[in-house]
Order: structure tokens, then C-alpha cells, then sequence
């Protein structure tokens, strides 16, 4: 496989991951939360890869050609970011420590980031519509080969990303649990903005 097309396809990658979403949210909010910001990046980090598998199966071709399954995959992701916001939002999140950290946090934790990606609007972009953009048919690796390495790269880059942002969270907002109050209700309430938009263009398109 090109080199370059690795490179392109992860240089567009990265600038849609560090775009604000509902991937921004969640990592804010767990680093705020938990003992580790870990299970919620590896929560992420699975979400992707399965849709990574799924993509090179051939599964996505399928869901990107069929619009009645695309727009209810759109409509369940929004749904899901209003739900999880308005949880962030009425139960905001601030610095814990370890022995105040509810029990069983690191595994929700980690089931929710695998919904937060897996289910995320933007990652469906991603891998529905941009990936297969930068495969060859003609290549000397198959497609579903190809695939996987853009997805691996995609997610190598949101691991490396997230535990920077997550750990960047702890560090500023340690100690200033005010602070961490209203990030988490603004990451709670972009959320909502993001799924309310999702279903509104979906409806209304």
C-alpha cells in the first residue's frame, strides 16, 4: 500500500479529530471522573475498530448505499449523544480521586467510550464515506487490507490524542472543582447541540 495515501488519508484524519465533538466530551469528562483516563480511551479505541472491521467486511459499503440504514444509524447516534450529554450535563463531572471514585468505574467507563465512538456521527463519516476514498482497487493489497491499515492509523492517532487530552484535563483542572463543573456542562451541553443538529438535518433532508 502507498505510502502516501496512508499519510493523506491521516492527515485529513487528524484534522477532524481534533475538531470538538462528542469524542472531546466523553475524554473531558472521564478524565475529570475516573481514577484513569485509560478505559475511556480504550473504550474509544474499540468503538473504532469495530467499525473498522466492519468497513473492511464490506458491511460499510453496504450501509453507505443503503440511506435508510444511514439515516437510522444517524438518528440512533443522535439520540445517544443527547442522552449521554444530559447525563454530563445534570451530573457534571469533577477531579476524583482514587478513593472517592465509585466502584466499577473503569469498566462503565469503558463500555460507554465503545458507544461514544462506535455510535459517533463522525466516525461513521470517517470510515463510511472518507476511507474507502483513499484505497486502490488496483493495489497490490486488497481493499480490506488497506482499510485496516487506515484504520489503524486512525486509531493509533485518537489514542495518542485522547490520552494527552485526557491527562491535560487532570493536570489544569485538578484542584478547581468549579472549573471542572462547567467544562463538563459545556462538554454535556455540545453534545446535546451536536445530536439536536443530527437529528434535525436527518429529518429535515
Amino acid at each position: 500500500m502507498a505510502a502516501g495515501s496512508v499519510l493523506a488519508f491521516w492527515a485529513v484524519a487528524f484534522l477532524l479529530i481534533v475538531v470538538p465533538g462528542a469524542d472531546w466530551a466523553f475524554t473531558i469528562g472521564a478524565g475529570l471522573r475516573g481514577r484513569s483516563v485509560y478505559p475511556a480511551v480504550s473504550g474509544l479505541v474499540v468503538g473504532y475498530a469495530a467499525i473498522t472491521l466492519i468497513v473492511a467486511a464490506g458491511v460499510g459499503a453496504l450501509v453507505a448505499g443503503s440511506p435508510a440504514v444511514l439515516t437510522g444509524l444517524t438518528l440512533v447516534g443522535g439520540l445517544y449523544l443527547m442522552w449521554h450529554g444530559a447525563m454530563t450535563f445534570a451530573h457534571p463531572a469533577t477531579p476524583d480521586t482514587p478513593a472517592t471514585a465509585p466502584a466499577g468505574t473503569d469498566w462503565n467507563t469503558f463500555l460507554r467510550g465503545i458507544g461514544v465512538s462506535g455510535l459517533n456521527p463522525k466516525g461513521l463519516l470517517i470510515f463510511l464515506a472518507l476511507l474507502p476514498q483513499f484505497t486502490d482497487p488496483h493495489g497490490a493489497w486488497p481493499v480490506a487490507g488497506q482499510i485496516g491499515v487506515l484504520g489503524l492509523a486512525f486509531m493509533a492517532t485518537c489514542a495518542l490524542f485522547y490520552l494527552c487530552l485526557g491527562a491535560l484535563t487532570r493536570t489544569v483542572l485538578h484542584g478547581r472543582p468549579a472549573a471542572a463543573r462547567l467544562i463538563s456542562r459545556l462538554s454535556g451541553a455540545a453534545m446535546i447541540g451536536i445530536g439536536v443538529w443530527l437529528l434535525t438535518e436527518r429529518i429535515l433532508s
